[in-house]
């Protein structure tokens, strides 16, 4: 029986396609099989007053968060912009374009952060040697970025398994990424204490490391000098162990957290025909994880890339502060942490403003690159 809410062919119509008579309610043609079905006829285009009540309401729904962008995204930008050409000192008072005339330096700034000079012996170097340097503590403390993504893939694999209490699994797992930052912090700063912390505790009980002699690695890491004999190992106060403490913290953070959620995701909308077809042609593990798995989380491992790299930038302020404080000798110090330092504690808010500038400029060029060269090897047929 044709469905009561669908239009068919009239009665005494003939089929458009063989043009031979058709009964009375039928939907397909008995001799061509061509669908009988009327299809409603496309409407008028909308009048005026139709359109602007389209328009009026899709801004309604948009202004909201147009106008939150606009009062905490632009503007501050802007303003970030036009502080970064003077030297306010976060103090006085700007009530006027007169007085940020008078404080006006012109691009002095970026010459000083990113400018060269030649001192007596003829060499070059750079007018602002710091800046340098944390840019490089900025790009080391994200080589821990592939080593969290990796890490986040190979617990998504394990989650994705059909095990009993997988859900209590998957919940202990993101733990870590909805703790407070400073809780997270702190925790670490006690597992890292050089007398009662639990990873030295650790690393002494297997006599792996010890303050005295005995331990088997203590001869290697004196070589290199990451350890002082008769000391234990100083996590946070040393200039080489530092920045991998720090890489260290942050990894037990993400292994779990959204990056391992979205590998999750990505690996449950993968069609198991795939997997399937490949057992019955004998692949094993590896060969699904390189020929299916990997290829079809192209796009997801992409997008991961291209955040993480612009949260790289701009995170790590929390476990700087609360355990290094920038130290030792500058040695954790990244691009955000001296732009604080800059504003807060030097209260040179214009030349925090540039850094702040320069950092931006970073950032959105290698967005632009990875999504320019990135975006071919993330598509798949």
């Amino acid at each position: 029986m044709p469905d009561a809410h669908t239009p068919t062919a009239a009665p005494g119509s003939t089929c458009p396609h063989c043009r031979r008579p058709v009964a009375h309610g039928v939907r397909e043609c008995r001799f061509c099989g061509a669908d009988l079905e009327l299809r409603p006829r496309a409407g008028a285009p909308h009048g005026l007053r139709a359109r602007v009540r389209d328009l009026r309401d899709a801004y309604a729904f948009i202004t909201p968060n147009a106008l939150g962008f606009l009062a905490f995204t632009l503007l501050p930008v802007l303003a970030a912009l036009v502080l970064s050409f003077t030297d306010w000192d976060a103090v006085r008072p700007l009530t006027s374009w007169r007085e940020v005339r008078a404080l006006w330096v012109g691009g002095s700034h970026y010459a000083d952060i990113l400018g060269f000079h030649r001192d007596e012996s003829g060499a070059l170097k750079p007018n602002d040697e710091r800046f340098w340097q944390y840019a490089y503590n900025t790009a080391f403390l994200m080589l821990g970025i592939p080593i969290g993504m990796v890490l986040s893939l190979l617990a998504a694999l394990l989650l994705n398994q059909k095990l009993r209490g997988v859900v209590l699994f998957r919940t202990v797992f993101f733990l870590p990424s909805i703790c407070a930052a400073v809780a997270v912090a702190m925790l670490w700063r006690w597992l890292y204490n050089p007398e009662f912390g639990l990873i030295n505790d650790v690393l002494r009980a297997l006599h792996l490391v010890t303050p005295g002699s005995g331990g088997l690695l203590n001869a290697p890491l004196e070589a290199v000098g990451l350890k002082q004999p008769g000391e234990p190992l100083k996590w946070l106060t040393h200039v080489s162990l530092a920045k991998p403490a720090l890489i260290l913290m942050g990894l037990w953070a993400a292994i779990g957290g959204q990056n391992c959620i979205l590998y999750l995701a990505g690996l449950q909308g993968i069609p198991q025909e795939f997997y399937e077809a490949a057992e019955i042609d004998g692949a094993g593990w590896w060969h699904k994880l390189r020929y299916i798995t990997w290829p079809m989380l192209a796009p997801t491992t992409f997008f991961i890339l291209v955040m993480s790299i612009i949260y790289g930038f701009q995170s790590g302020f929390v476990g700087i502060h609360m355990l290094t404080r920038g130290g030792p000798a500058g040695a954790t110090t990244n691009l955000l942490y001296y732009i604080y330092t800059e504003a807060f504690e030097s209260f040179k808010m214009g030349r925090a403003a540039a850094l702040s500038m320069i950092l931006f400029v970073i950032v959105f060029s290698l967005t632009l690159l990875n999504w320019k060269f990135g975006r071919k090897g993330a598509e798949y047929a």
